[in-house]
């Protein structure tokens, strides 16, 4: 019950917030996934990220830009000032959920329950997305796009991209499909 509270009453505030937006806007709030035009540059080439078939033919993975969306459960610094990110990694739904289906101001990025592995990427956060109220940190939904390495995770032996774009959303702005009881399709 407190779950369910929760979601309606986040998804009423932002709708109220948002109202009059007709974008898509930085956390794409619209019935389809709306990729900005640097993340569709970015991901030009890029293959989704598949952990099986990763860990079958790594090194062709090497040799190719991926994509992937993975939500934070760590954050620590990395070398050069980058953040080093642990991601459990979770498949774009094809429609995002919303609250309202005459209102796509309510519709927010909706990605799987379950996971599908852990990796690791390091990145550069722009300032806002470093510190502040949505800055990105447990429970963050971020979606990059780079390269792997050779080099894997000491503690849990998971890859690490070098990630040369991402995009976040902060807690609470995305959703799970856990959400459908909650919101449309």
């Amino acid at each position: 019950m407190t779950r369910r509270f929760l979601v309606v009453a986040i998804s009423v505030g932002m709708s109220g917030t948002l109202a009059g937006c007709r974008s898509a806007g930085p956390y794409s709030y619209a019935a389809q996934y709306s990729p900005t035009s640097d993340e569709q540059s970015a991901q030009a080439g890029a293959r989704e990220y598949d952990p099986v078939m990763y860990a079958r033919e790594a090194e062709s993975w090497r040799k190719t830009k991926t994509a992937l969306f993975g939500v934070v459960t760590s954050r620590a610094p990395g070398p050069g000032g980058a953040a080093y990110l642990t991601l459990k990694v979770r498949k774009l739904e094809t429609r995002n959920l919303c609250s309202n289906a005459n209102d796509e101001d309510t519709c927010r990025v909706t990605v799987s329950d379950r996971d599908f592995g852990v990796v690791h990427v390091l990145t550069k956060l722009a300032p806002n997305d470093d510190m502040g109220e949505h800055s990105t940190g447990i429970g963050s939904l971020v979606r990059a796009v780079g390269m792997f390495g050779e080099d894997v995770d000491p503690a849990d032996g998971a890859p690490i991209m070098r990630a040369s774009f991402y995009r976040h959303w902060p807690r609470y702005f995305y959703v799970t499909r856990s959400s459908a009881d909650l919101m449309r399709q």
